[in-house]
């Protein structure tokens, strides 16, 4: 019964109705397209057949097998329906992490600025259970210096880490490299710990200095990429974005509100390169560089396909993935999703991105409790609920710290649970 009313908001929503007021669908005459031939029979009262696996007509649902009607009532829009669910079921919330975490993937440079911001901003990794916050917001130079001259005059100076960042501008100009190379040895002197967040930009919307689009895989950056081997730097890199954002916004996709509330989202109208040219590039780059860390943020968007991202650690043993962002893809598969990191519980590296900590917690309860169909933060993300995976400790403290802390010698060493 849920989904069938998902589907019929999400139905008319895109039939137009939104705009105009909503108004009960009239049932298509028989014979016209979408009507499945016939009217009434088992429908009843503004029934319409279809065939087996045809869909409904806009408007209508499949209440009976292969038969259609619309709702007597004015239907929500896919905007207004908030359905409460009436489970009534365990409940274990978990406010702070079991073990405490490196967040590997917070923006937080405006934290930085002063003693003050950063007294509150540890207050707040406290009461989540952060020890460790990671700055992914690719710092370089005097604002990577500005940045850890604060945390280095506060008491704070084991609870955060910096990583500082690639200018791609100028590539393909003659000395570019050597200049990149160059900043990049400077900002390790001055206490980067790696590199990153490389930004979706990387592949989708930088150019080269010639006007063509950077691949992700240029030759031209060897150079900088076998720095960071050299450094012992992990790179931390985002790539493409969800395989929705590439694929037409109408009624059949799973990011519809999302893409409907940001434009900039959407990449599927030819001007961009497709979502499996960007991951070709990506994983040229990840093979031609074995001796090079990467990081793929957001388990590289393949968090809907676990199989894949499987098949990208067996066969690069260079790569690890951080867990930002998609929550809702691993909450509602949890058997599949708790086999994964089981299997692979030395790749996977907690990470968060937007820092808000009322966020927080549905990870922790995710990874940490068996519960059931609870609810995500976000609903223009995911319509459906979360279950959780239940991880046994020792993945649990291998995502939440001991990986990231392996990968990133720069992180504290010391002090974490055995």
């Amino acid at each position: 019964m849920r989904k069938t009313l998902i589907t019929l908001a999400m139905l008319t929503m895109m039939a137009g109705v939104a705009g105009t007021g909503a108004q009960t669908p009239s049932t298509p005459p028989a014979g016209q397209p979408g009507s499945g031939g016939r009217q009434g029979g088992r429908g009843g009262r503004g029934g319409v057949a279809i065939e087996p696996g045809q869909e409904c007509p806009p408007g209508m649902t499949e209440w009976r097998a292969n038969n259609c009607r619309a709702p007597e009532l004015p239907p929500p829009s896919i905007v207004d329906y908030r359905p409460k669910s009436t489970l009534v079921t365990a409940e274990h919330l978990v406010p702070k992490a079991k073990y405490g975490a490196v967040d590997y993937h917070a923006h937080i440079a405006n934290m930085l600025t002063s003693q003050e911001s950063l007294a509150a901003f540890v207050k707040q990794l406290d009461g989540i259970g952060v020890r460790v916050s990671v700055s992914a917001d690719n710092l370089s130079g005097e604002r990577l210096q500005r940045a850890l001259d604060v945390v280095r005059a506060s008491p704070y100076k084991d609870r955060v880490r910096i990583l500082t960042g690639i200018n791609f501008q100028g590539v393909g100009t003659p000395g570019w490299a050597q200049k990149v190379v160059a900043q990049l040895e400077a900002d390790v002197r001055a206490g980067a710990v790696g590199v990153g967040e490389v930004m979706k930009g990387f592949g989708l919307t930088i150019k080269k200095a010639d006007g063509s689009r950077l691949k992700i895989d240029d030759p031209e950056l060897d150079p900088v990429w076998d720095a960071c081997a050299r450094l012992n730097l992990p790179v931390f890199i985002h790539t493409a974005d969800p395989p929705e954002f590439f694929n037409p916004c109408d009624s059949h996709s799973e990011r519809w509100l999302e893409l409907a509330l940001f434009p900039e989202r959407r990449w599927m109208n030819g001007a961009y390169p497709t979502i499996e040219e960007l991951f070709t590039e990506r994983d040229h780059l990840f093979r031609t560089h074995p001796k090079t860390k990467f990081i793929a943020a957001h388990l590289g968007w393949h968090g809907n396909d676990l199989g894949r991202l499987g098949r990208m650690f067996d066969q690069m043993p260079n790569v690890s993935a951080e867990l930002g962002a998609v929550l809702y893809d691993l909450g509602r598969q949890p058997r599949a999703a708790r086999e994964f990191f089981i299997k692979y519980q030395d790749r996977l590296i907690f990470g968060k991105d937007t820092f808000e900590p009322s966020e927080f917690p549905y990870y922790w309860r995710v990874f940490e409790t068996a519960d059931e169909y609870f609810d995500y933060y976000r609903n223009y993300h995911a319509f459906w609920k979360l279950y959780g995976l239940d991880l046994p400790d020792p993945v649990l403290k291998k995502i939440y710290y001991q990986n990231a802390v392996r990968v990133t010698p720069g992180l504290p060493q010391a002090g974490w649970p055995k």
